[in-house]
């Protein structure tokens, strides 16, 4: 490998990297004004419905001279649409009723998914800490879950389950997106707002029917909702290319475990901004998780190392 070559190979990793962590920072903070969304009368489904519309708008205004390759792509394609959207709502609704950070740290039992996947899907290699890893995941799962008291099932609300299928659809999206290199960066952008847009307003029609949806859609016309919706619409279009293009250049595990930057900005802002505190039992669940995913991401800088050094 040319001199020239590894320097563009470990740019291209620190871009992808930095992009990560931006967009950890995004999703970090971004409860509070879906929260904020909620206190002024719109659901998560329906602040869902209305954010991913206007980042849909935004998508479609940066990429309007691609939107011949956009559509161009297979029907297996659209099965990311569906888990990314999926996971996208799922969190809201997670985020919006449950404790911040116990949220989050069921959400990032995703390298626990990951490996998994990864192992399956993309053929990455498994070495003997990763067992370890695997089995302080489902530790912090079971402490976090139970809270101490070992009920079944061990979620304790809908949050929770929530939460852990956000976290696992989270995982899939991905390794599929890793996975899925003939599909360019504003096709998977563009793939994964549709998703949500489109699962939320299933939702809402099954629940509420056609009359709930253009009130919603008349309630964003509110300056006060809609600067709260604009805002996150921006959030949610930069943080969902950073993250597309960080995953697609570093290892489905790397990327997983780069993104938990997010718990550290999500628990100042909760405590902060929504005065939540964590038990002694869960402190301990999450700190088990978070050992999992370091000890996930130093196997992987090792494996990468001795590849290396082979060339």
């Amino acid at each position: 490998m040319s001199l020239s070559h590894k320097q563009k190979t470990s740019r291209q990793k620190y871009l992808a990297s930095v992009a990560l962590v931006y967009g950890a920072l995004c999703w970090g903070v971004i409860w509070y004004p879906y929260r904020l969304l909620n206190d002024a009368g719109l659901s998560g489904v329906q602040s869902s419905l209305l954010s991913y519309s206007l980042a849909l708008l935004m998508g479609g205004l940066l990429f309007w001279r691609r939107f011949q390759y956009i559509w161009r792509i297979p029907r297996s394609a659209y099965w990311l649409s569906v888990i990314a959207g999926w996971t996208n709502l799922a969190y809201v609704l997670a985020i919006i009723d449950g404790e911040v950070m116990r949220v989050m740290l069921l959400f990032y039992l995703s390298p626990l998914w990951t490996l998994l996947l990864a192992r399956v899907w993309l053929k990455e290699r498994w070495h003997r800490p990763q067992l370890l890893a695997i089995a302080l995941s489902l530790l912090g799962a079971v402490l976090m879950l139970t809270d101490g008291k070992w009920m079944w099932p061990w979620p304790q609300s809908t949050s929770d389950w929530l939460a852990l299928s956000a976290g696992i659809g989270f995982s899939m999206t991905n390794v599929m997106t890793r996975f899925s290199t003939h599909l360019s960066l504003a096709a998977k952008g563009m793939l994964v707002w549709l998703g949500v847009f489109t699962l939320s307003l299933v939702v809402l029609l099954w629940q509420s029917g056609l009359t709930a949806v253009f009130a919603v859609a008349q309630s964003a016309f509110d300056p006060h909702t809609f600067s709260l919706l604009f805002v996150v619409a921006l959030l949610l279009v930069t943080a969902t290319l950073f993250v597309q293009y960080g995953v697609t250049k570093i290892p489905a595990i790397q990327a997983s475990v780069l993104f938990m930057t997010e718990l550290i900005v999500a628990a100042i802002a909760a405590y902060f901004l929504a005065h939540e505190t964590m038990s002694v039992i869960e402190m301990i669940g999450g700190s088990c998780i978070i050992a999992a995913g370091v000890l996930s991401v130093s196997v992987g800088e090792s494996d990468l190392t001795q590849e290396s050094n082979c060339r």
